[in-house]
C-alpha cells in the first residue's frame, strides 16, 4: 500500500484527504493541531493522525518524508520549499496546491536530478482553471485556430440562497489572506495594451458582469501576463485573469484601504479600544459624527453603500478590539467575527469562466464560453474544499500509479496531466460547461 503524507489539516483539507483514505492509500495527516487532523480521518483504517509543527519541529528528524512515498503540502506557501527540499533529498514525489513561487521554480533542477515529479498549482484557482483552459486551447490549436483574447475569472462566494449579509461575502478560507489579497498590484493585457495597477488601486478597477444569471463584479488577479507564455498564446490581444465578487465588494474594500485598515505594521495601543475610537483615531477626528467625517475623509456621500456597509461591520460602533497588531489584524479579526463560517444548512459556491475569442483560417471567428459553477454540499464539505483538494488528490492517485509521470516543478497543463483529473472530476459533479457563441 503507498503511502502519502499530508502536511496541515485546514479548511480545505478534508475532501481530498478522504479521497486518498477510500482509494487505498495509507494517509498520514501531519496537523499542528492534531485534534483537527483526527477528526478528518475519522479513525479510518488507512488514516493515522499526529501533531506536527513545521515553525518548531525538525522535517529530518520526523521521518515523515523518508517513512512516506509522496508529500502533500496544504502549508502555507512559505513552506513549500522546505518541504520540497526534504523530498528532493530522499526522492519522494510531492504535490500542492499552490502558485509556484520563486523558491519552489528554483528547484526544478534539482527536482529533475533527484528524479522526481512536484506537481503545484492543482487546486482551484490555481488548478482546474490551468486545466479546462489548456484543453480547450489545445483544442483550438489542433484545429488550426489561435485565441486571440482569454478572460478567465472565479470566485469563491456564498451561494445566492447563502447570501445573507450586506457584504455579500463569507469565509471559507483566511480573512487575512483575503484581505492581504486586496492589497496586491496586478497586470493584464487589454487589446494589445499592458494595463498596471499599482497596489492601493486594484478595486478601483472592477466591472459588473452577469453569469448564470447572477448579478457579480470581477476584478483583476495578480499578474496575467506570465500566462501567455504559460498557455503558449504568443501574440495574443488581451489576457485577464479575475475574481468575482458580489456587488458593491470591490467598492468596500478600497474604502477600507484608502482609510489605511489594510496596514500591515504593528500599531501600539489598539487592543481594548473600540471600533469608534479606531475609527477617531484614523481621521484625527474627536467627535461623536463618526460616519460623517469617514465620508469626507473617502470623498463619498454619508448614505454611500460602502458607508452602510462598514457601519453594519460595527465600525462606527463600540465594539471592543480584543486583540492587537496590526490596523490588518484588527480587521481581519473583525471580518472573521462578522463574516466568518456557514450556518448550518448554508452552502458556498464556486463559479470560474473562462471567455476565448478565437479566429481560424478562412476568416472564420467564435467565441467559447466555459463554464463551472459548483455548490457546497449543505451540513457537508464546502465547494471550496472540494474543488481545491479533490483535484490534488486525483492527481497524487495518478502519480503514484504511474500514470502521471515526469520529473521536476510542474504545473497541469498537459493533456496526459489535465485529461483524466478533470475527467475523475466529472464524476464528482464537478463539471465546466462550454457555449460556443
Amino acid at each position: 500500500m503507498k503511502k502519502v503524507v499530508v502536511f496541515g489539516a485546514g479548511l480545505v483539507s478534508k475532501p481530498g484527504i478522504r479521497y486518498l483514505l477510500d482509494n487505498e492509500f495509507q494517509v498520514t495527516v501531519a496537523s499542528r493541531t492534531v485534534s483537527k487532523a483526527e477528526a478528518i480521518v475519522d479513525k479510518h483504517p488507512n488514516g493515522k493522525a499526529l501533531a506536527f509543527d513545521i515553525t518548531k519541529d525538525s522535517l529530518e528528524d520526523s521521518g515523515l518524508i523518508q517513512s512516506h512515498d509522496l508529500a502533500v503540502s496544504l502549508l502555507p506557501y512559505a513552506f513549500h520549499p522546505e518541504v520540497a527540499k526534504a523530498c528532493i533529498k530522499h526522492g519522494k514525489l510531492m504535490a500542492t496546491t499552490s502558485y509556484v513561487s520563486d523558491d519552489m521554480k528554483a528547484l526544478d533542477a534539482d527536482a529533475k536530478k533527484a528524479g522526481i515529479l512536484i506537481m503545484n498549482e492543482c487546486g482551484v484557482d490555481p488548478g482546474t482553471d490551468h486545466m479546462s483552459a489548456m484543453k480547450i486551447i489545445h483544442s483550438v490549436q489542433n484545429k488550426g485556430g489561435k485565441v486571440v483574447s482569454f478572460k478567465s475569472i472565479t470566485g469563491g462566494l456564498p451561494a445566492p440562497d447563502s447570501n445573507d449579509n450586506p457584504m455579500g461575502y463569507k469565509f471559507s478560507w483566511s480573512p487575512k489572506g483575503v484581505i492581504l489579497a486586496g492589497t496586491n498590484a496586478a497586470k493584464f493585457l487589454e487589446d494589445g495594451k499592458v494595463v498596471d495597477i499599482k497596489s492601493g488601486d486594484l478595486f478601483n478597477h472592477y466591472w459588473p458582469m452577469n453569469v448564470e444569471g447572477m448579478d457579480l463584479e470581477s476584478y483583476p488577479n495578480r499578474d496575467s501576463m506570465p500566462y501567455i507564455d504559460t498557455y503558449g498564446l504568443k501574440g495574443i490581444q488581451t489576457m485577464f485573469r479575475g475574481t468575482f465578487r458580489y456587488p458593491g465588494w470591490c467598492e468596500t474594500l478600497q474604502a477600507l484601504f484608502d482609510l489605511g485598515l489594510m496596514d500591515k505594521e504593528a500599531q501600539e495601543g489598539l487592543e481594548g479600544l473600540n471600533w469608534k475610537q479606531l475609527m477617531q483615531k484614523i481621521i484625527n477626528y474627536s467627535g461623536d459624527d463618526v460616519k460623517t467625517e469617514v465620508a469626507k475623509k473617502l470623498g463619498k456621500e454619508e448614505d454611500a453603500l460602502c458607508l452602510d456597509r462598514l457601519e453594519w461591520m460595527g465600525m462606527f460602533s463600540d465594539t471592543t478590539i480584543e486583540k492587537g497588531g496590526s490596523y490588518l489584524d484588527v480587521l481581519s479579526d473583525l471580518f472573521l467575527n462578522k463574516l466568518g463560517g456557514f450556518k448550518p444548512g448554508e452552502r458556498d459556491m464556486i463559479i470560474m469562466q473562462h471567455e476565448f475569442k478565437v479566429e481560424y483560417p478562412g476568416d472564420k471567428k467564435e467565441t467559447i464560453v466555459s463554464t463551472l459553477l459548483d455548490f457546497g454540499i449543505p451540513n457537508g464539505d464546502s465547494s471550496m474544499a472540494r474543488t481545491v483538494s479533490l483535484p490534488v488528490a486525483i492527481a497524487v492517485r495518478l502519480m503514484l500509479e504511474g500514470k502521471i509521470t515526469g520529473t521536476g516543478v510542474i504545473i497541469p497543463i498537459e493533456p496526459d496531466v489535465y485529461n483524466p483529473i478533470l475527467d475523475e472530476l466529472e464524476t464528482m459533479d464537478i463539471v465546466f460547461k462550454e457555449k460556443v457563441l
